[in-house]
């Protein structure tokens, strides 16, 4: 009972099963024709996704929020103090497939840290801005891909109490795809815009 006590008294909920938790900052920027989101291209000699669209983040530390694990990372990458970015608040997270945690934090970096940025050539290969109203007035194409269960085949259908062609959970994961001056915005950073630019007013 000690050890239930010591490690639920304390315990934060998170994904049950996750290999990791990652953390990203949707940056948001105040331009001449409104409010911008700022967005980078990964550099192309990266080994995982190299050239593709993407918020600042990655894997969340030991003992990190997901705010401080944002605001961490977006100055690693892109060199803006977090003195200069304002916490808004979080979006809705999240659970991808392959088995982990994806939080975004909603932040406002202001006009001198959008002045100061200086991409790490190492992780950014280029950054842009695109506007909320561009989202909210053009609608994203939409794909979607199929998850189908593979059950082995021995699995123990008796021993479990189900028949052999039990009907097995599918899954749907939607890809919204955004082209913006020759930048594909799409997957897991164009979901998270969408959920943005639909509570913009």
């Amino acid at each position: 009972m000690e050890s239930l006590r010591r490690h639920y008294g304390g315990h934060i909920p998170g994904l049950l099963g996750a290999r990791h938790s990652y953390a990203v900052l949707c940056p948001l920027v105040e331009r001449p024709d409104g409010l911008h989101l700022l967005y980078e291209v990964r550099a192309a000699a990266l080994h995982r996704q190299p050239g593709e669209v993407c918020f600042p983040g990655g894997r969340m530390e030991a003992g990190e929020t997901p705010e401080q694990c944002a605001l961490r990372e977006t100055e690693e990458e892109l060199a803006i103090p977090r003195r200069e970015i304002e916490i808004l608040g979080k979006p809705d997270f999240i659970c991808n497939q392959a088995g982990f945690l994806m939080q975004p934090v909603l932040g406002l970096v202001s006009a001198a840290g959008f002045a100061a940025m200086a991409p790490s050539s190492a992780e950014v290969g280029t950054t842009f801005t695109a506007p909320l109203s561009f989202f909210r007035q053009t609608p994203p194409e939409q794909y979607a891909y199929a998850l189908l269960p593979e059950v082995p085949g021995d699995f123990p259908y008796e021993h479990v109490g189900i028949p052999a062609d039990y009907r097995w959970d599918r899954g749907r994961v939607e890809i919204p795809i955004w082209y913006w001056q020759g930048h594909a915005i799409w997957g897991m950073t164009a979901r998270l815009t969408q959920d943005i630019a639909r509570h913009l007013e």
